[in-house]
């Protein structure tokens, strides 16, 4: 078992890196890139084995990886958004965007609510993660990460 969370977890590891790349992270960033999304999807793959609670997965690793993210940020001064968009990647619901498309698209309309309604429910626990990691001030990461950070 701790096999499998090892390789879940090299995986988005690689995945979110290679994501970063081609959305063009500055290079000395891209193994923390890399490693926010794999905070993030590891946290959501163990709660969503072990509690059956995939929303609840969603939001525990979008909170955690917000969080990662922001104290990265400070401790090497860059903007958030460089690691907390790529570690996103491995937690946005690609495939239900598309089946609800599809399913919308072919006028399969019971199809397209069960999809559709998942989906919203997925995004809407990655929005509630991300709000609440940034719900800390900054200047707590700037303190524990960043001490000789100073306001100008």
């Amino acid at each position: 078992m701790i096999l499998y969370y090892f390789v879940q977890f090299i995986v988005a590891m690689i995945a979110t890196l290679c994501f970063a790349i081609v959305f063009s992270a500055p290079k000395s960033e891209l193994i923390h890139c890399g490693l926010s999304g794999a905070i993030g999807w590891i946290f959501y793959i163990i709660i969503s084995a072990v509690l059956s609670a995939p929303t609840l997965g969603n939001v525990v690793g979008s909170f955690l990886l917000t969080t990662f993210s922001r104290a990265i940020a400070a401790k090497r001064k860059n903007p958030v958004t460089i690691y907390l968009i790529a570690g996103i990647f491995p937690l946005v619901p690609g495939a239900g965007i598309y089946y609800t498309s599809y399913y919308l698209i072919t006028n399969n309309i019971p199809e397209f609510a069960t999809y559709g309604l998942s989906t919203l429910k997925t995004a809407g626990a990655i929005v509630m993660g991300i709000i609440l990691g940034m719900a800390f001030p900054q200047s707590w990461f700037n303190t524990v990460f960043a001490p000789s950070y100073r306001k100008s």
